[in-house]
């Protein structure tokens, strides 16, 4: 028993310091994003998390919208309230699923990419190399991904959020038999503009954090070709769980103000 304790305590001091060390990696970082942008590079980061995500956006996106008018039809149904759905839907896929299916599938297909990009410069000394011709490593491989990011992330959440809200239309009225005009007037009715940009602002920040996780990992990596593989899964876990972590935060946030 006393020495399961101890191995949780040295387990969670070592979270801590860890935790410690990635805040004084990303403040170090806040003076770089006020020098020279290398915009090149950012869109070119830009082309690859965006279009390269685009397609995996639109398949989720697609099956997230039908599966939830399906879900949420059977438990209407019941009370007679099917009208209801298209706004309860909305606010699910913009608020809390677009978001968040949204950072999901950057961490799977561009923060995975992220840290094993970086990691592999890291352990065959690339970095170093690029640090011995006086150029900030950080400035260069760092600052533009976690830029494109905070680009791109917002505009694929855009683009998941319409998909997936016309394919629980299209579901709602050519399978489960709901009146169109009636699933669009009340979703006119109680849409407020709180609904669409808070998921958006959600986006942003995700955007920075799962970019800001993926680079860091990929950063310190060690351990030759072992050690860029744990980096990888390390970045796509911890992304992932942040993820969950600040939507409650932000969620909770919003609600207090009243959005």
């Amino acid at each position: 028993m006393i020495y399961n304790l101890g191995v949780f305590f040295l387990s969670l001091l070592s979270s801590m310091e860890e935790f410690g060390k990635f805040v004084i990696f990303q403040v170090k970082l806040i003076p770089l994003f006020f020098r020279r942008v290398r915009w090149k590079i950012v869109m070119k980061e830009v082309y690859i998390i965006g279009v390269g995500t685009i397609g995996v956006i639109l398949l989720t996106s697609f099956f997230t919208g039908m599966v939830s008018a399906i879900q949420l039809y059977s438990g209407f149904h019941q009370f007679g309230i099917e009208a209801f759905m298209g706004y309860t839907i909305f606010l699910s896929i913009a608020k809390e699923l677009g978001p968040v299916f949204g950072s999901l599938m950057v961490i799977s297909r561009a923060v995975s990419s992220m840290a094993a990009e970086i990691g592999t410069m890291r352990v065959t000394e690339q970095i170093d190399a690029i640090e011995t011709l006086a150029v900030d490593s950080k400035e260069l491989l760092i600052v533009p991904k976690i830029i494109a990011s905070i680009i791109s992330l917002p505009i694929l959440v855009i683009v998941f959020d319409f998909v997936g809200n016309l394919s629980a239309f299209l579901i709602s009225n050519y399978v489960l038999g709901i009146n169109p005009i009636t699933y669009q007037n009340v979703i006119m009715q109680h849409l407020i503009l709180t609904d669409i940009y808070s998921g958006i602002i959600k986006a942003f920040v995700f955007g920075y954090l799962i970019s800001a996780i993926g680079t860091y990992v990929g950063y310190i990596t060690s351990g030759g070709a072992k050690g860029v593989g744990m980096a990888t899964t390390k970045a796509v876990v911890y992304a992932a769980v942040c993820v969950f972590m600040f939507n409650y935060l932000i969620s909770s946030l919003f609600l207090m103000l009243g959005w």
